[in-house]
This record gives structure tokens, sequence and C-alpha cells, in this order.
């Protein structure tokens, strides 16, 4: 293979890189945890930019011993959650994850969660496959644009 080649190879390869994972995340956020407690909610805005739908399957965290998808139903004016096996994604679409909602639960954390921290996350998508994030702590009575309700 000439240098040519390689370069065009290279190049090519570079390109395709960043544009392969056509999922966004938004607006990842958690609110910050009072001492001893040992599960958070974390939200966020999932963007799919491609023209296939995708599914997040998993999510890992070094703060938890376990992240799951959870949605929250009402059933008879009774709120409850449950797991679910992950979330689909719309092609060219979104899907929020908020409190009252679809959400991921942090459970067993590994320390309390402090406003202004980061929580690192690695989401598994089944087309785009690893995408990390980063939860943004939030004070314990935040709502999702950051206030208090």
């Amino acid at each position: 293979m000439n240098r040519f080649a390689w370069l065009a190879l290279a190049a090519l390869l570079l390109a395709a890189g960043p544009a392969f994972s056509q999922i966004r995340i938004e607006n990842a956020w958690t609110r910050a945890t009072p001492p001893g407690a040992k599960i958070a909610a974390g939200y966020m805005t999932i963007r799919n930019d491609s023209d296939a739908a995708d599914r997040l399957v998993s999510a890992t965290s070094p703060a938890a011993a376990k992240v799951a998808p959870h949605v929250t139903t009402e059933e008879g004016g009774i709120s409850r959650m449950r797991a679910v096996e992950g979330y689909d994604i719309p092609a060219h679409g979104a899907f929020e994850l908020e409190p009252s909602g679809a959400h991921l639960m942090l459970m067993d954390l590994k320390a309390p969660l402090e406003a202004g921290e980061k929580v690192p996350l690695v989401l598994r998508f089944r087309r785009a496959g690893e995408v990390k994030v980063e939860l943004e702590v939030r004070p314990l009575g935040a709502s999702r644009h950051g206030h208090g309700h």
C-alpha cells in the first residue's frame, strides 16, 4: 500500500470516528444525596441523530455498584418505580429521562453525591456502542431546570 493510500485510509478512519456515534446527551444531571443515602437518580435528554432507532441497553458508573434503567408509572394515584430492560431512542428523535418519569437508578453509592461534583457514567447503546457522559450534581431540591420545587 503506497503512502497516499495510507493517508487516505487514515483520513477516512478519523472522519468516521466522531460521526459514528450519532447519540448526543444533553442536560445530564442528578441531585445531591443526604448523608447515608445509597441511591440516586440520573436524568438527561438522549438525542439520536441517526436514521435508525437505537436502544440504551445498560449503564455503569464508578460512583455506584449498579446503574439500572427505571420508569415511574402512576396507577390509581400511586407512583410506582419499576426496572426496565432499557430505553428505545427513535431515529431523529429524543428520549427524556426526568423526575417522575424514566430515570437511571444509581444504586449502592460508594459516597454521598455533593452539589458541584460530576458523576461519570458510561451508557451502552445497541447500535452506537459506549457513550461517556458526566452527571452534574445539583443541590438536593433541584428540578430539571436547576432550581428547587
